[in-house]
């Protein structure tokens, strides 16, 4: 087996540090990626400090892995040695499926994640991207488009798809009013996507520091939530709203927002659970959904899709041994927008 480096989490009380691990042996149908670049989601720092109760450890975060390929399985037919690719949230599918189902894998059991997971075999650990290799099973290795840079395109594998599919879903397109509701990763990416799309987007952040920047992505609109006139300014404007943020807030006023048939779609995941009252729903036959990022065959579209509208993530570069601040600051919010690792700090 082949010895990769990287950082883990060892602890849910301890901060990332160095770590030595094996990578599986590839098999014929595997594809050897050298990572070059990976970004910070904050799905990750909810999975090392176990927020959502269902950590392994010890964990490999990281799952918007870009790089290149270093070697190809003897049956691998779409990729060689030196392209540019990527690896998402999931190494594998529909484990126990007869057939894998290529528009709906993500929402079926047996899905493997990158990292905090075990592989096929029900023991060798699944570890991410932030670290120097990963082997990945072809029909999981995504392709970037020439024109997207790597580092600025890493978070398309998760913040990217994240977004993109809920639009694609609930058609958002010329003549919908989209309200993006949070300016982070997340959000950001919702904005640089709908207004591509040809939606009318608004952003709902807290306050009105990122104003400037949302009207420069692509937004019409911008509105600080803090202000208790927001809500009242805009009641039954819109007919999407999708909500990224990973806290808890009040999910009865968005939903007053929406139009009459209009749907509100969580992306974002708190940590404890938030009340909604019917009558937020009952009264303008609204809807109140979830969405979790795409199967690979979407992931693709979508980074196509990025390709054709020259879109990306807006990022700060870090060194890997910078992690756990950048950890601290993701929680303050104090990126714009997404943090990405570039992996080259490894050797430092």
């Amino acid at each position: 087996m082949a010895i990769a480096k990287g950082y883990a989490a060892t602890d849910a009380s301890k901060p990332l540090a160095p770590f030595t691990f094996e990578r599986r042996e590839p098999n014929d149908d595997d594809v050897v990626i050298s990572v070059q670049y990976c970004g910070v989601c904050h799905s990750d720092i909810h999975q090392a400090r176990n927020e959502w109760g269902n950590s392994r450890y010890p964990m490999v975060p990281g799952h918007e892995v870009a790089g290149v390929v270093s070697a190809v399985g003897s049956k691998v037919t779409k990729f060689k040695v030196g392209d540019r690719v990527g690896v998402g949230c999931f190494v594998n599918s529909c484990i126990g499926c007869a057939t894998r189902d290529l528009d709906y894998e993500h929402y079926l059991p047996g899905l493997t994640q990158t990292y905090n997971d075990v592989e096929a075999d029900g023991e060798t650990p699944t570890h991410g991207g932030y670290s120097d290799s990963i082997v990945v099973k072809e029909g999981y290795v995504l392709s970037f488009p020439d024109n997207i840079p790597l580092d600025a395109g890493a978070p398309l594998l998760c913040a990217g798809i994240t977004l993109y599919s809920p639009l694609r879903h609930w058609k958002a397109g010329p003549g919908k009013k989209v309200a993006i509701v949070g300016m982070g990763g997340l959000g950001h990416m919702g904005v640089k996507l709908g207004a591509a799309m040809g939606a009318d987007i608004t952003v709902l952040s807290q306050t009105l520091s990122k104003k400037e920047d949302g009207l420069k992505l692509g937004a019409k609109d911008y509105y600080a939530t803090n202000d208790p006139e927001t809500f009242k300014k805009l009641a039954g404007t819109f007919d999407l709203i999708i909500n990224t943020v990973g806290t808890a807030i009040d999910w009865n006023a968005y939903l007053n927002l929406l139009k009459f048939d209009g749907s509100m779609v969580l992306v974002g995941v708190p940590e404890h659970a938030v009340p909604v009252h019917a009558f937020s729903v009952i009264a303008g036959r609204k809807s109140l959904s979830g969405s979790m990022i795409g199967s690979i065959k979407e992931t693709q579209e979508m980074l196509d899709f990025c390709g054709a509208h020259n879109i990306v993530s807006e990022i700060e570069k870090i060194a890997i041994q910078d992690i756990n601040e950048a950890y601290e600051r993701v929680i303050k919010s104090d990126v714009r927008y997404r943090f990405v690792i570039d992996i080259a700090s490894l050797a430092a």
